[in-house]
């Protein structure tokens, strides 16, 4: 294969840079976006620095590093980053649960500069964000190869195809990174599972065995743990939307807002955790593992992995308490995982401050909500299991693994 044959999906080589440019300046959308981003720069020094930009490392460098250092500081309370289990000199294709739209893998280029890596990643993104020719032209300068998705079966098949041999091809022939999430669109309730469907498109590209093929990809289960998430109410909303009417689709507006709101809306401490490379994992299994089975047992541990790498916040244990404490109140068994005769707050998990404050952030939350048959206690429930989820799959996770000698 040779980068000709990805021409329609993958992003923008140099020489392609410039008229990427006169088509972004020339947009009048894009220039309204440019001036809110960077309201105190003319938007003619903003061109020039942008034409500036040979390619798309030099452009992450100029606009996107220091924008997410901007936004750090303005929308959290910091961020790190683990990466004891992995070679910064190495390639890797990243595979993370999916927290924010946008940020999931803006963060992680930040954060692979930082801790020393050569290069930053190229981000798998699905064409049902790409609507607008000037977002399509901004991401595929930005390393983003684009995921085809409203297909027919057929076309289908052979998209997932290009898209593997293109993954490889990164990894192998370009010697960068890639991230893609652990399955297509976000897990809106935090419980965080990998599809072996991702998996499944992953091995169609390479050589040898299926074992092999992933190898070539050198995954590496990504966790990322926000304290808050501020699209908690939007996906809320959509909970209650899809329970009123199953036959609810999002419109077109829905992504752009959420990728606003997670843009610049408070997430409070953000932790990103690598676990290591699953190439070894992947060795060990057994070679007459049935293939019906393959693709689960490697998410299974892809999930184990993400899952035990939680940072676990305050929200998360309090959280927890709440849905068990309003289980028990109503004589309800179905959030009542925590109800023991001790809460989170007997072992000194969060104090009453802090269970103050995310009381008073949920209230603050549920009040954006607008719905014309709201369901408070509904909508409540779905917050609260956005937040105690990654909690009760991270100790899972841990009871699980075996105990070192």
């Amino acid at each position: 294969m040779t980068l000709s044959d990805f021409d329609a999906i993958r992003p923008f080589e140099p020489d392609e840079l410039p008229a990427a440019y006169d088509r972004l300046i020339a947009d009048p959308q894009f220039r309204t976006v440019a001036g809110l981003v960077y309201p105190q720069v003319p938007f003619d020094m903003l061109e020039k620095k942008m034409r500036a930009c040979k390619t798309s490392l030099e452009f992450q460098y100029e606009f996107c590093y220091k924008f997410i250092e901007t936004l750090l500081e303005k929308a959290s309370r910091g961020i790190d980053f683990d990466t004891n289990a992995v070679d910064v000199n190495r390639n890797y294709t990243f595979v993370s649960n999916h927290r924010d739209i946008v940020l999931d893998s803006a963060l992680l280029d930040k954060l692979l500069v930082d801790a020393g890596f050569k290069t930053t990643c190229e981000i798998a993104i699905g064409d049902n964000l790409l609507s607008l020719p000037w977002v399509k032209d901004l991401v595929r300068i930005n390393k983003s190869f684009i995921v085809e998705r409203s297909l027919q079966p057929r076309e289908m098949l052979a998209a997932s195809k290009r898209i593997a041999e293109y993954m490889h091809y990164v990894i192998q022939e370009k010697n960068d990174n890639v991230w893609i999430a652990q399955r297509e669109g976000r897990a809106k309730d935090s419980n965080d599972r990998t599809q072996p469907a991702i998996l499944k498109m992953m091995a169609m590209g390479g050589t040898g065995t299926t074992v092999e093929r992933l190898q070539q990809l050198h995954i590496v289960p990504l966790t990322i743990s926000y304290e808050f998430d501020p699209c908690d109410f939007l996906k809320a909303r959509e909970f209650q939307l899809r329970r009123d009417n199953p036959e609810w689709k999002k419109g077109k507006g829905d992504d752009i807002e959420s990728m606003r709101t997670g843009i610049t809306g408070f997430k409070g401490r953000i932790h990103y955790h690598c676990a290591p490379c699953i190439d070894g994992f992947l060795k060990q299994l057994p070679k007459e593992t049935p293939k019906t089975e393959f693709f689960d047992i490697v998410a299974a541990h892809i999930d184990s992995e993400i899952h035990r790498n939680y940072r676990m916040y305050p929200s998360n244990f309090i959280a927890a308490d709440m849905l068990a404490e309003t289980s028990q109140n109503q004589g309800d068994n179905t959030h009542a995982a925590f109800a023991t005769d001790s809460s989170f707050a007997d072992e000194g998990r969060y104090t009453a401050d802090e269970r103050a404050f995310f009381e008073n952030y949920l209230k603050g939350q549920l009040a954006k909500i607008d719905l014309p048959n709201r369901n408070t206690q509904y909508l409540r429930t779905c917050i609260l299991t956005m937040y105690a989820n990654p909690l009760r799959n991270h100790m899972a996770a841990l009871s699980a693994r075996p105990k070192e000698s």
